[in-house]
Parts: structure tokens; sequence; C-alpha cells
């Protein structure tokens, strides 16, 4: 039987920036199993094949193909995936664009470029509030 506490979390990234992906798996890669895709269709194909259930969803909003927004619409159509806390990791700054966010029921808006330590408390925070729902 394997100990839950002592399994490593499951981050699910969406971000067309290799360097973005590589970064944060190099930061949190140690405390968590970092699953890295680069564009939208890339990530939807994944989850549905696999019945992939992350642990939270970071991702990007300009993409090209299928912007964040398009591609969280989709994943909220995934019954398996709903109650998966979904953050967006992005270079939109526009306050417009963070209160759609909070509108769309996404658990946290973070902007790039992001503190990693701060994007560790993040992600931290947003894993153990879904766990208490």
């Amino acid at each position: 039987m394997i100990d839950d506490a002592n399994e490593k979390k499951k981050l699910f990234m969406v971000d067309d920036d290799e360097v973005h992906l590589v970064t944060a798996e190099l930061f949190l890669g140690k405390e968590y199993e970092i699953y890295k895709m680069k564009s939208g269709n890339e990530a939807l194909e994944y989850l549905r094949n696999n019945k992939f259930v992350p642990d939270m969803i970071l991702l990007d909003i300009m993409m090209p193909n299928m912007d964040g927004w398009e591609l969280l619409k989709k994943i909220k159509k995934i019954d398996f995936l709903e109650n998966v806390p979904i953050v967006f990791l992005t270079a939109v700054t526009e306050e417009m664009e963070i209160k759609r966010a909070c509108k769309e029921g996404v658990a946290d808006y973070i902007t790039k470029p992001f503190n990693m330590v701060e994007l560790k408390n993040k992600i931290k925070e947003v894993i153990k509030g879904h766990k208490m729902k």
C-alpha cells in the first residue's frame, strides 16, 4: 500500500514556452511530479487518453492555436477533472482578465515573471485548500 502522504503530488503544466516549463520543473521537481505540455491540444489529448487526474493544472493564457481560456473551458467539460484546481500562470496582467479568471472558477492567478518561492507557496496553498473541500 502506498502512503498517500509520501506520494508526490502531480502538477500538469501547459505552456508554449519551453523555458518556463524547464525552469518550473527544475525548481519544483523534487517535491512534485511535473507533467509538461506545450499546447492545449497536446494537453487535452494526454488528459483524455490517459484519464489523467493531476493534483493541479497550471495554464498559460497566451498560447498559439488554443489559448488558455479555450483550454480552460474544454478541461472543465471533462467529468473526471471537475475537482482539479486550475491556476493561470501567465504574463497577462490586466485586471479585467484576473476578474474573468475569478468568475470562471480559476483557483489562483500568478503573473510572469514569477518568483519561484512564491510559486511554490501558492501551489501548496491551492492543493491544501483543495483537499479541505
